[in-house]
């Protein structure tokens, strides 16, 4: 599944935009402060719902303009499509003219990976962006995570709302908390257990470094979950808040016996949150036959040549949609690109 057709209104700098592209790499070049990323950033609402560079949609809104609009269409017999939108009333979703039940099916749609120079933060900060990381992939290997994911949010945002208020029942939120939970916990386990095998190659290929990988579940290995919940009862009921659970869970990722984000240096936990985007991918490639796009903002700015060179060689096997943005059309990316955009000032025209 590759975007073929991307449409824009009203997204940052960008008025009005639309793009045919290629089902291989696509190139966007222009200044700084053209609007070459806020492209990139379209095509992610697209697939997740949201932006890689903000939390918050509205931001994304041209100033001035009530809202922002993006509508894309992808290659294939028969095509999908999906168009989000984006107000003062919050992110709403089409997918082939059916209002989305959730912003999750948008990744049914269009899958979409994302290298930019934040990547390294993937390492550098805290659990929430690696949460993010594989429950991407959870998504899309273990088909029933959606739900789970779904009742779990639902009973743990009443047994919140329960504690913050002083309700004296708490404990009837458990039993739905605890299965959800439990179920959540085991798929995540056994994707990141399917994807270790391809972390460890490309982790070695990348930084040259041997990087483990463990998995948190949100709550401590020598008691269950529901224990966990008695246990710290009191606490969330002081703090109004549910303190153990799946929203707590981490990807820890330790080299040399310490902590990844404590030991690399910048340049190398770029490289290991390149390895980890692309080992996604490829397993999605040989477990599904699942193409994703993967956008790459400015990659010849963040990669050495050897590393962009070896970037491609680990891409070229998943004949996956390529994106990519860079200041000049003329630069040295690993190989020809099929369609050319130069941006300014918001304004995008085919080369």
């Amino acid at each position: 599944m590759s975007l073929a057709e991307l449409r824009i209104a009203n997204l940052r700098c960008v008025e009005s935009a639309t793009l045919e592209l290629s089902p291989e790499l696509s190139l966007i070049s222009g200044e700084n402060g053209a609007g070459k990323t806020s492209i990139l950033e379209a095509v992610f609402l697209l697939g997740r719902g949201r932006s890689f560079r903000t939390r918050t949609n509205e931001r994304l809104i041209r100033y001035g303009q009530p809202a922002l609009t993006v509508f894309g269409r992808t290659h294939g017999d028969p095509a999908s499509s999906a168009g989000i939108e984006v107000s003062g009333e919050g992110t709403r979703a089409r997918i082939n003219g059916r209002n989305a039940e959730s912003l999750l099916e948008l990744s049914g749609v269009l899958p979409v990976q994302v290298i930019d120079p934040e990547i390294h933060k993937l390492i550098e900060q805290g659990p929430e962006r690696r949460r993010r990381w594989l429950d991407w992939l959870v998504f899309h290997v273990e088909p029933s995570f959606v739900g789970h994911w779904s009742r779990y949010q639902r009973a743990l945002k009443q047994r919140n709302a329960g504690l913050k208020a002083g309700a004296r029942d708490i404990s009837v939120w458990d039993p739905q908390l605890i299965e959800a939970g439990e179920a959540m916990s085991a798929a995540r386990q056994s994707a990141l257990d399917r994807l270790e095998p391809y972390l460890q190659r490309l982790f070695e290929a990348f930084s040259g470094l041997g990087i483990s990988v463990g998995f948190h579940a949100g709550w401590g290995q020598e008691r269950t979950f529901a224990e966990m919940l008695k246990v710290n009862f009191d606490r969330d009921r002081e703090r109004g808040l549910t303190h153990s659970g799946p929203h707590r869970a981490d990807v820890m990722l330790r080299t040399k016996g310490r902590s990844a984000r404590e030991t690399l240096s910048r340049g190398q936990q770029k490289l290991a949150g390149v390895a980890m985007i692309v080992s996604q991918m490829q397993l999605l490639h040989a477990a599904l036959g699942l193409q994703a796009t993967l956008l790459l903002d400015d990659p010849a700015a963040e990669l050495d040549a050897k590393n962009l060179g070896r970037l491609f060689e680990e891409l070229t096997s998943l004949r996956c949609q390529m994106i990519a943005t860079s200041l000049s059309p003329e630069t040295a990316l690993f190989q020809a690109p099929k369609a050319t955009f130069h941006v300014e000032h918001g304004r995008v025209l085919r080369v």
